[in-house]
């Protein structure tokens, strides 16, 4: 999982602002204001351990430059010119080997190498980029303010998406620079909830090639087509066959979005170097008639497969990946119930892979409940927990709880006697003769209910059970929107101080509620988090911030982890260390006012912290390479790759 330090087999030895040899450190020059005869730099210097001495003040430009340098000691710059000893290049004179005939148009058509530009004059002569590009040689934070500009005068939230998904395919660097300079703002354009209305929309804004489409029909070459990908060094997958996308259902080929907008979070916060992430489409047709009868749709034109074509289709690629890639992590993205979970089972133990939907979901659900029940002092085992939803995430975020409840000393019988779980159907018991294994675990038993009212319908619907128990956490993974009704919040908040609420369906139009309600109807006591973004509810005077429950506070930092630990295998107690690491993160903690999660402003830094305690539960299952603490952690810092600008030399 580490990135190698030798050139791979295929491809480049560095891609820009990758790790590059591990005995060199980076300095970096940024652009300043200088004299009118001042050349500007841009880019990135590598020098061994034994050349950290420089000279800049006798260069012959008498260029205005900044140095900042990463190592494990701080140097000041006086201190380094008072080293005068060793007169070193400039910054474009000693930097990262471009590929063999990448230049001219061909290299500003290149997103992974191409600096618009930010390109030196240097670089202009060598390349053949003099005419092409304009004159004025521009730093990465000129060319970030003006995509900005160019982003603030769109009209609505899918163009935003259109063009950060061009600049992503123009410019890497500059998209994930502009993306974590405006993080909050750009992320539920980047992923949800915007990309819900993308991938519906995808093959009508279709612009450009990324990641692989293996559909159906070429079940026989899987292999052969991952050969196609763009990098030959993976460290992260992410796949979907397009069933279950947020809440909406069967989208096809148009599934591919997803994948696209994950491995940028993956990149953003993980700091997953771009070139190690394959989106990748299991294009197994479509059962969503407007997409079939599109005209443009993009997709293999045909029904949904099922059954043992389905899943043959499933061990082929499996086995691909195995044999093409057997140490870059697998994740398993938007497949439906009847599959989601029997796929995670059925793979888990064979390679490094993990469901975000099930386990990512659970994940950071626990670490939004950990924080809560500290804010109501409580533990996870003091809870009585109701579930409207009983699809795979549901049964997920179910899991991970009980788990919690048995490490805090319960038995087994006792964390299920928490759980009530509500579904179109009516509440999960032993009655019941449509229910999944994973499902039975929860189902009540149907003497417990003999005595219980039941609705028009003959059965036990979300506003009996509220009444009949008394419900600390209500959880909303139905999709149904406004389901949390607001007698049943006011009920359930008469019988709990501090009532913990979470509709997390996605996306917003989904949500089982609007927060600012929940905080109303329960005069301000209610603990809440949701699954799509909202702004912060207003009451008795005060803003209260609300926590998206997004499971982005966990897979980048889970991928983080994998790689700095070398990791070969993902377990759910890795998983549940990210959700520990994350709850003990919550700002409520010590403002009860405050959001149940991290602000995003501070997600890479909580994704190192999440990344740690990862590998730290890896090393102790035996999966990992034993390290001090220390040393992972510098493993950590040093594997969450940042957008900069590095030099180029041919």
């Amino acid at each position: 999982m580490a990135r190698p330090t030798d050139a791979p087999s295929r491809g480049p030895a560095l891609v820009p602002g990758s790790a590059g040899v591990q005995s060199y450190n980076t300095i970096r020059h940024e652009k300043i204001r200088g004299p009118a005869n001042a050349v500007s730099y841009s880019g990135s210097l590598a020098l061994p351990k034994d050349e950290w001495e420089l000279s800049l003040s006798d260069h012959p430009t008498k260029a205005a430059v900044v140095v900042n340098i990463e190592m494990t000691k701080s140097y000041s710059l006086s201190s380094l010119r008072a080293k005068q000893t060793r007169r070193q290049p400039m910054p474009d004179e000693k930097t990262v080997r471009i590929p063999n005939g990448l230049r001219g148009m061909d290299l500003l058509d290149t997103p992974l190498w191409n600096k618009g530009t930010a390109f030196s004059d240097r670089e202009r002569d060598v390349f053949g980029l003099h005419g092409v590009l304009p004159p004025q040689v521009e730093t990465l934070t000129e060319q970030a303010g003006r995509a900005y500009e160019a982003y603030e005068a769109l009209d609505n939230d899918l163009e935003r998406h259109i063009y950060l998904r061009q600049l992503q395919d123009t410019n890497e660097t500059l998209f994930y620079r502009l993306t974590l300079d405006h993080t909050v703002e750009m992320m539920p354009i980047v992923y949800t909830p915007t990309v819900g209305l993308a991938c519906q929309q995808f093959s009508h804004i279709y612009r450009r090639p990324r990641g692989l489409a293996i559909s159906y029909p070429l079940k026989d070459s899987i292999e052969r087509i991952l050969r196609n990908r763009p990098n030959p060094e993976v460290d992260v997958i992410v796949v979907t066959d397009g069933e279950r996308i947020l809440g909406l259902g069967d989208q096809g080929f148009g599934g591919l979005g997803i994948p696209i907008g994950k491995l940028s979070l993956y990149s953003l916060i993980g700091g997953i170097h771009p070139s190690r992430t394959l989106p990748i489409i299991l294009d197994v047709g479509t059962n969503n008639p407007e997409r079939l009868s599109d005209p443009e749709y993009l997709g293999w034109r045909h029904e949904r497969i099922s059954g043992s074509e389905y899943h043959d289709f499933i061990d082929r690629f499996v086995d691909a990946v195995k044999a093409e890639l057997p140490r870059t992590c697998l994740q398993w993205e938007d497949f439906a119930t009847p599959n989601a979970r029997p796929l995670l089972l059925r793979y888990q133990n064979e390679l490094l892979t993990f469901n975000d939907d099930v386990q990512g979901t659970a994940a950071v659900t626990l670490g939004a409940i950990i924080g809560a029940s500290k804010v109501a002092k409580k533990k996870i085992s003091d809870h009585q927990i109701v579930f409207v939803g009983a699809g795979s995430a549901a049964i997920g975020v179910a899991d991970y709880l009980r788990f919690a409840m048995l490490s805090e000393g319960l038995s087994e019988k006792e964390a299920v006697s928490r759980f009530w779980i509500v579904d179109k159907d009516g509440l999960l018991n032993s009655d019941r003769q449509d229910l999944v294994e994973e499902q039975k675990r929860y189902a009540r038993d149907r003497n417990e209910l003999a005595d219980w009212p039941r609705n028009g319908h003959g059965t036990i619907g979300l506003p009996e059970l509220i009444k009949k128990i008394n419900a600390t956490v209500l959880i909303g993974l139905s999709t149904v929107h406004g389901i949390f009704s607001e007698p049943i919040v006011r009920e359930m908040a008469k019988k709990t101080e501090r009532p913990v609420i979470f509709p997390l369906s996605n996306p917003t139009s989904h949500s089982e509620a609007v927060p600012a309600d929940l905080i109303s109807w329960t005069e301000g006591r209610a603990l809440v988090a949701t699954g799509s973004p909202f702004g912060p509810a207003k009451y008795d005077g005060k803003n209260i911030d609300i926590a998206q429950c997004n499971n982005v506070y966990i897979f980048p930092a889970v991928g983080l982890g994998l790689v700095a630990s070398q990791a070969q295998r993902v377990t759910d107690k890795m998983l549940l260390a990210a959700a520990n690491a994350l709850g003990e993160n919550s700002p409520a903690i010590k403002d009860p006012t405050a959001s149940l999660l991290p602000g995003l402003q501070n997600i890479r830094e909580i994704a190192r912290e999440i990344a740690f305690a990862v590998g730290i539960a890896a090393q102790q299952e035996g999966l990992a390479p034993k390290s001090d603490e220390t040393e992972l952690r510098r493993r950590v810092t040093e594997s969450q790759w940042k957008p900069e600008y590095v030099g180029y030399q041919p």
